[in-house]
């Protein structure tokens, strides 16, 4: 049997008709793609946790619960005191571990479109039926839209993301509360880009037993450590446990992330940056001919350049060694936009100075 036939014989449909999620080469490029914390860290705190991570025994596993890790994220999140967290590599797999605990007769997903492709994809790759709800022209929630689905289709989880990626808005938090009091399924709070908004609904879970919240400390500064979590009851979070596999976050990302919890400040600093960059970048883009630009709660801000094309702005950017976002087909009221990232003073001012030149 040829090899093909033997993959097509064995691997599900879903994967096969599948395509795997792209990460663009990035190097030597002017990276504001993928809503990175563009700062390093000190050279004094480089040195600090340098000496702090000679305490790893890599002959030895993690700390399968990451006992530290929670106490100090209990305490730096605010988490309340009736909920318990669970951490994943990365929100993805926490994600896909909400979705796999699902039973088949209750399986349906429902997300507001656009928003994080990865609700779409992991729906898609699992098998599990995926609802998609157009949000209004300006982003908003179609409440009424999606209350009627919801009447019609009893999703088992609605995700939410709060900011919403790739528009940048937050909903309003009535609307949410009034799908968490719609729905019998869960409802997950994606705050991703928490620290931007500013804004949080943890009061949500003392409130509703059906909502769940994620958090990361990517967007803060930590991409690199993949470090996903999940606040919830503690009756939803023992059975999602049993999906989680064991030392699934490794010794050195936990003690990475429990030094830089002790130094949080500095993040929250750069956070503080980043904001009133992110002012400084959307009054530039709105002085730019040709450019619709969005009002954003995150570290990115979501343009439209109908006359120039997107597919055409995004080349040309690259050209000049600057790597954005191209959201262009991605969804139908995506048409034409780009999304770029807030970066350094001086990226942002390159990205912006290219554009200008672009869009003449």
């Amino acid at each position: 049997m040829m090899i093909e036939d033997r993959i097509k014989q064995l691997i599900k449909p879903a994967i096969l008709d599948a395509q795997a999620y792209h990460v663009p080469d990035s190097n030597d490029l002017i990276k504001l793609d993928a809503m990175e914390n563009p700062y390093l860290w000190p050279e004094e705190i480089k040195k600090a946790w340098s000496d702090y991570m000679q305490q790893a025994e890599l002959n030895r596993y993690p700390d399968a619960s990451a006992s530290v890790l929670r106490e100090k994220l209990s305490s730096a999140l605010n988490i309340p005191d009736n909920t318990t967290m669970m951490f994943g590599n990365g929100s993805d797999e926490l994600i896909q571990i909400i979705m796999m605990a699902l039973n088949k007769s209750s399986n349906v997903i429902m997300a507001p479109e656009p928003s994080f492709v990865m609700y779409r994809l992991l729906s898609s790759l699992l098998e599990l039926d995926y609802i998609g709800m157009p949000l209004n022209d300006d982003f908003s929630l179609n409440l009424s839209a999606m209350l009627k689905s919801i009447e019609e289709n009893q999703p088992a989880v609605i995700f939410l993301a709060w900011p919403n990626n790739p528009t940048g808005n937050l909903f309003d938090q009535s609307d949410i509360e009034t799908i968490i009091k719609a729905t019998s399924g869960l409802v997950v709070i994606d705050e991703a880009y928490h620290v931007f908004a500013q804004k949080s609904m943890m009061s949500c879970l003392e409130k509703y037993k059906n909502v769940l919240l994620m958090r990361t400390l990517s967007k803060l500064g930590l991409a690199g450590l993949r470090l996903g979590i999940l606040v919830g009851a503690s009756e939803w979070i023992s059975e999602f446990e049993k999906l989680r596999l064991p030392y699934n976050i490794g010794t050195l990302n936990q003690l990475s992330a429990n030094f830089i919890i002790d130094n949080i400040s500095l993040l929250e600093q750069q956070a503080g940056q980043i904001r009133n960059d992110r002012s400084v970048v959307f009054n530039a883009l709105s002085d730019i001919k040709g450019v619709e630009v969005w009002p954003s709660e995150a570290n990115f801000i979501l343009f439209k350049v109908t006359e120039k094309g997107a597919e055409h702005v995004h080349a040309e950017l690259l050209k000049h060694k600057i790597l954005i976002k191209k959201l262009h087909g991605a969804h139908p009221s995506l048409e034409n936009c780009l999304r770029v990232t807030i970066g350094t003073k001086e990226e942002n001012s390159a990205f912006l100075s290219e554009l200008n030149k672009i869009m003449k």
